[in-house]
């Protein structure tokens, strides 16, 4: 299994790895979110990776796009969404090969903050920590009994403790439907 850049030959394939993954109620959502995103000047720098099985088949999907701490341009930050992982490949470690080498990536960037709206059970493993208890706010309220969906991580160690505000996203994720878990 490979993890690269996306590139615009993949658009069919990653797009249809959403589709699947988030399945028939949410899945057109995603995808539409996605292709916005990818045309969204807001949303650059983006980070597209797809997972790739020795047989050039796409099995994965995770994209970064642009995001700020209001009232902080000395910071650069990122929104994870979506993963997506093909049905058949789910719980075999390519979400976490996706995650780990997208925050290397940008690390190398220099991006300071990667922030989620995901599964509070799962990105804590892949060093997410709740982001609201700390002082960040979502692009939209989060409500109390999710409040652990919203999570940060910092690829600066220490910056969480010295950096507070509201996230404002790329204008493609910038719709209340989104920001809701």
């Amino acid at each position: 299994m490979i993890v690269r850049e996306a590139n615009t030959a993949d658009l069919k394939s990653l797009l249809e790895i959403n589709l699947l993954a988030f399945g028939e109620e949410e899945g057109p959502e995603v995808v539409q979110m996605v292709k916005d995103l990818l045309d969204d000047p807001s949303a650059k720098p983006l980070l597209s990776l797809v997972a790739e099985k020795e047989d050039h088949k796409l099995v994965g999907h995770i994209l970064f796009t642009r995001a700020q701490v209001e009232g902080r341009n000395d910071i650069n930050a990122s929104i994870l969404a979506p993963l997506a992982i093909l049905p058949g490949y789910q719980k075999l470690g390519i979400g976490g090969l996706l995650i780990r080498e997208g925050l290397r990536l940008l690390a190398k960037s220099e991006t300071d903050l990667v922030f989620v709206l995901g599964h509070p059970e799962y990105y804590p493993r892949h060093g997410f920590i709740t982001a609201g208890a700390r002082g960040f706010d979502a692009p939209y309220p989060i409500p109390d009994e999710v409040a652990g969906a919203w999570m940060v991580q910092d690829l600066k160690p220490g910056l969480i403790s010295r950096v507070k505000g509201r996230v404002v996203c790329a204008k493609a994720m910038d719709r209340p439907e989104y920001w809701s878990e």
